[in-house]
Formats: structure tokens, C-alpha cells, sequence
């Protein structure tokens, strides 16, 4: 049997008569990579936000570990495990790399948004954020100011400060967005390394990662679920093969 880790019931989001959502139905299995994908306008970013409750859904359920989260607030969403990075590289350019770090750890002080606090009282904290580095490859950064990151480490420092916060499940954003080719590679293969004992959701433009690293893909269209499966089969899909033409038809004929 499939372990659903999350789950979504007639999901819908409408603006001002507008359906950006329609009535998606999505399984995400416990320790899988699961990519939400499909043409601009399809609605991945509304869904994301209707996950993370930035959004309220105008019907349906979500429901994550069997429980029914769809009244939840954001806060109480990421209390319960699920944590989201965002498109943009959401980090603080003028603290170190370690300091960033520790921003994220300090929610086990029960001290999350001071950040007065002095270093000394945050030391503690110096060894469990050190090993979070080390796991992103960053570790030889951490005294580096943070503005002066490549954009891909900065990604990574993203990504870092999200496992800071112990996710059970980590919602990714289009997090290879803008890179060049060596910078999408270290991320994908980050990515990959993260989702050791993890369940990673993302919405991902770039078919060569979604290709290399997902077990299962869901496209959307116009806001509702078009096709659902493994890579090889959705990207044999005549229905995903039309609804993305030209240039993403060519990515998905590209990476077979």
C-alpha cells in the first residue's frame, strides 16, 4: 500500500469568478520527490499557496499524515512539518552563512524572532548548524557574508535554513530558477542528497531535473490535473505533449 504523506480533495481556488485551482486531486507518497508541473498559468504557484495556507481554498480538503489541515494557519502548517522555500532566495544577505543558519535553529530555543539575542547565548546552536552546512556543502562558507554568495549557494543556503526548521515534508519553489548549468546541477544533486528520509514537493520548469531526480509527477492545466505518473510516463503523454507545445515539448523529447 501507498504511504500518503499528503493529500488534496477536490482542491479549488477561484478569483472573482476566476478558477485558478480546479478541483485537483493530488497524492504525494511519504519519501518520494514529487514534481508539480505544466505551462505558465497552470496554477502550480496557486496550489502551493493554497498547501501552505497563504491561500484559502474556496473548496475542497488537504489533508497531510491523514489529518485535516485545510483550517490551518500558516504558522500551524509549518509546526506540523511542512516547510516551503520560496522562488526568490529568501535568506539575510548581511549575516554570515552561520548565522542564517541559526536563525532557523533557534525556533528549538523557543527564541525564533530574536535576534538580539548575543552570540554567546546562541553558541549552543554553532555544532548542530555547522553539520546542516557540511550537508549542503557549504561548511567552507560559513564565515562568508551571504550577499556575497553565487546565487546557486545561496539557493543551498536556502535550503539549509529549511532543514534547520526539521521538515517532514519540504515544498520547493522553482529552485533552480535562473541558474546557469553548473549551479542547476549542484542544486538537483543537493536536492537529491536532502531527500534522504524526506518527502520533497516542487514546482520545477526545467525537465532535465525533473527527469533525473522525481518519482512521480503531477501536470496541471489551466488549474486542473492533466496527467499523473512516472517521467517516462507522462512524458509519452499525448494530452501533456499538447498542452505544452513548442519549447517544453522539445525539453521532454530531449531528455528521454
Amino acid at each position: 500500500m501507498q504511504d500518503i504523506i499528503l493529500e488534496t480533495r477536490g482542491l479549488t481556488k477561484q478569483f472573482a469568478g476566476f478558477t485558478a485551482v480546479s478541483d485537483v486531486n493530488l497524492k504525494v507518497e511519504r519519501g518520494h520527490i514529487h514534481a508539480l508541473i505544466g505551462p505558465n498559468g497552470a496554477g502550480k504557484t496557486t496550489c502551493f499557496n493554497l498547501l501552505t495556507k497563504f491561500l484559502i481554498p474556496t473548496a475542497g480538503q488537504i489533508l497531510f499524515n491523514h489529518r485535516d489541515i485545510t483550517a490551518a494557519r500558516p504558522a500551524q502548517i509549518a509546526r506540523q512539518g511542512i516547510i516551503r522555500s520560496f522562488q526568490i532566495s529568501a535568506v539575510f544577505p548581511h549575516m554570515t552563512v552561520l548565522e542564517n543558519v541559526r536563525i532557523g535553529l533557534q525556533r528549538t530555543l523557543g527564541t525564533s524572532f530574536f535576534f538580539w539575542k548575543s552570540d554567546a547565548s546562541l553558541a549552543c546552536l554553532d555544532a548542530r548548524a555547522m553539520a546542516l552546512l557540511e550537508e549542503v556543502d557549504l561548511a567552507e562558507f560559513a564565515d562568508s557574508m551571504t550577499v556575497d554568495l553565487p546565487y546557486g549557494r545561496k539557493r543551498a543556503l536556502e535550503i539549509a535554513t529549511t532543514l534547520a526548521m526539521e521538515p517532514e515534508m519540504m515544498l520547493l519553489d522553482e529552485p533552480t530558477q535562473g541558474m546557469g548549468h553548473e549551479d542547476v546541477h549542484r542544486v538537483t544533486q543537493l536536492i537529491k542528497k536532502v531527500s534522504r528520509g524526506r518527502t520533497i514537493l516542487m514546482v520545477e520548469h526545467n525537465m532535465h531535473v525533473v527527469s533525473g531526480i522525481c518519482d512521480r509527477i503531477s501536470v496541471l492545466q489551466r488549474g486542473s490535473m492533466l496527467a499523473e505518473g512516472s517521467y517516462a510516463e507522462v512524458s509519452r503523454n499525448e494530452q501533456v505533449m499538447q498542452a505544452y507545445m513548442g519549447t517544453v515539448n522539445q525539453e521532454l523529447e530531449g531528455v528521454h
